[in-house]
């Protein structure tokens, strides 16, 4: 708009230097020229804000229609993407990865995991079992529970009659510790534990398992129950829906930052327990990889 203005003065103050000379002539061609400048002027403007009104509405409507899309872009779902990808230190992102390569070292080292996880999950599953908070079982979807995959895998590594011969390792222990105590005093909190480790396990699920699978020699889904989700054809489209669920929560600001801040403790509850394996990162790396070519007979000489 500013530009077009710009223009059209420029313009008129060209003519008026090769107006006729003449008194009467100038003054009548001055008037013509102003009335066509001002004519033009305003309608190029009107024009223009048109343009601009419509543009900024369908830049309005198109970010809604993502919105409804992906409900990830907003409210409490975008709050806890953001809030927990932030704050996480590259160390943090780089212990996490390597536990996770230390528990794929070896089937001692993924039984330990394993382990820790069922008294996580007990934990998890027993408090939004007993909940009353309306948030907390609006996002419990049973097709998301792990406690009884868990126990098949528990069946596999220790065989039959291991409730009574195992215990929590130490960060599993506080892991629940704290589970507990918010389920007491604060249960709208285990929302951040829901959206932290059962989208974890749901977007990586495949890929873990697949991993585990190859790194342990592990056949027919034994011992990756954990991982696999039957009941749940489409991630992508369980999470949108699971996300929407999040977002329609009846929450105060409040609240959502006090969830975002659990979500980030969570995260490091769930670094002390990856930390406490014993096994080899780089072992379980070079094992994947060796496997990973077996399998694509990229590397025949292997076997």
């Amino acid at each position: 708009m500013k530009l077009a203005a710009f223009t059209l003065g420029l313009w008129a103050s060209q003519s008026y230097a090769f107006a006729p000379q003449t008194a009467q002539m100038k003054s009548r061609h001055y008037q013509n020229k102003a009335t066509l400048l001002f004519s033009t002027e305003v309608a190029v403007e009107e024009k223009v804000d048109v343009v601009e009104t419509v543009d900024v509405a369908e830049k309005a409507a198109a970010a809604a229609a993502d919105i409804d899309v992906n409900p990830r872009l907003a409210g409490l779902a975008l709050m806890l993407d953001d809030g927990t990808r932030k704050s996480h230190s590259v160390a943090q992102n780089s212990q996490f990865v390597s536990g996770f390569f230390a528990g794929l070292a070896d089937r001692e080292s993924y039984r330990a995991l394993i382990t820790s996880l069922y008294f996580v999950y007990e934990a998890m599953e027993d408090a939004m079992e007993k909940s009353m908070d309306e948030g907390v079982k609006a996002l419990d979807y049973p097709t998301l529970r792990r406690s009884e995959s868990l126990k098949k895998d528990m069946d596999f590594f220790y065989g039959e009659k291991w409730q009574d011969d195992i215990q929590p390792s130490p960060a599993a222990k506080a892991y629940v510790a704290r589970i507990r105590e918010i389920a007491e005093a604060k249960p709208y909190l285990m929302v951040a534990h829901q959206y932290t480790r059962y989208l974890g396990d749901l977007f990586g699920g495949q890929m873990m398992s697949g991993m585990a699978r190859r790194s342990l020699s592990l056949e027919n889904g034994d011992g990756t129950a954990f991982y696999t989700f039957d009941d749940i054809p489409s991630a992508k489209d369980f999470i949108t829906e699971w996300y929407t669920s999040l977002n329609a929560l009846d929450l105060t600001q409040q609240q959502k930052e006090d969830i975002v801040d659990e979500a980030n403790l969570v995260f490091e509850l769930n670094i002390d327990v990856l930390q406490e394996l014993t096994g080899s990162p780089l072992k379980a790396m070079l094992t994947l990889a060796v496997n990973s070519l077996k399998e694509k007979r990229l590397w025949p000489f292997l076997g």
